[in-house]
């Protein structure tokens, strides 16, 4: 995934969840909309260099969206919406093995009860419904856990999976990790422990997880590696 040319800025403060105040090169201070609905622990220290991309829509009142910040264990991107797009690409390029016999690839596909599939990979196999999440809390050691927050939305996206499971059917869990400094994924029981609960009954009934760390930059994100993961952090990494 590409990036159209970002604005580079330091960070001043994330504030009311969605807003975040930069300080351009020049000394102008604006405000920007912050795609990220999480606590953002470890990627939002004021001081830090942030990267934003820029919308001409007259109707927007911020126009600038914060996408990048470069934090002292490396580059994050910290626009989640990203990941979908980004492991889309991942799937079509084939640059993740095992999916090949699934070509046919759609997004916000419905299923389950109200969900929507963020992925649905079809081939002559059967189907794929996949599931991204963005992880970008870093812990010492290189772990990124997933949630940053306690988050009954993802716990939901869990059971959906599970739902679909079957003979033809695969259930997939993708952690597009969008922190450079992350070599291992795991989940976050001590934020979330019901998450980290039901993500342990369901990959006991057939979901399946994958982690890839993404290469950041501000020409644009791509995944790069596949990373372990267990289901709790491991003492060091």
């Amino acid at each position: 995934m590409k990036f159209d040319t970002l604005v580079e800025g330091t960070l001043l403060r994330r504030y009311k969840r969605f807003l975040a105040d930069v300080e351009l090169p020049g000394g102008e201070m604006i405000t920007a909309h912050c795609p990220n609905t999480g606590a953002m622990t470890g990627c939002a220290q004021p001081g830090w260099p942030v990267w934003l991309s820029r919308s001409e829509s007259k109707t927007r009142k911020y126009p600038h969206t914060w996408e990048l910040v470069q934090t002292d264990q490396g580059m994050a991107c910290i626009h989640s919406a990203k990941a979908n797009a980004v492991v889309r690409e991942a799937f079509e390029s084939g640059l993740i093995p095992g999916f090949g016999d699934y070509p046919d690839i759609r997004a916000e596909v419905k299923y389950g009860e109200g969900s929507r599939a963020d992925l649905l990979l079809e081939g002559s196999p059967g189907r794929v419904f996949v599931e991204v999440k963005s992880v970008t809390l870093c812990r010492d050691g290189g772990v990124g856990v997933f949630p940053d927050a306690v988050s009954e939305r993802a716990r939901k996206h869990l059971y959906a999976l599970r739902s679909v499971c079957d003979r033809d059917t695969r259930a997939l869990l993708f952690f597009c990790v969008f922190h450079e400094g992350v070599g291992h994924v795991s989940a976050a029981g001590d934020i979330d422990p019901r998450y980290r609960d039901a993500l342990e009954e369901v990959t006991s009934e057939g979901v399946e997880v994958l982690a890839w760390g993404a290469q950041i930059s501000p020409a644009g994100i791509e995944l790069a590696r596949p990373l372990p993961f267990t289901l709790d952090p491991p003492e060091a990494c």
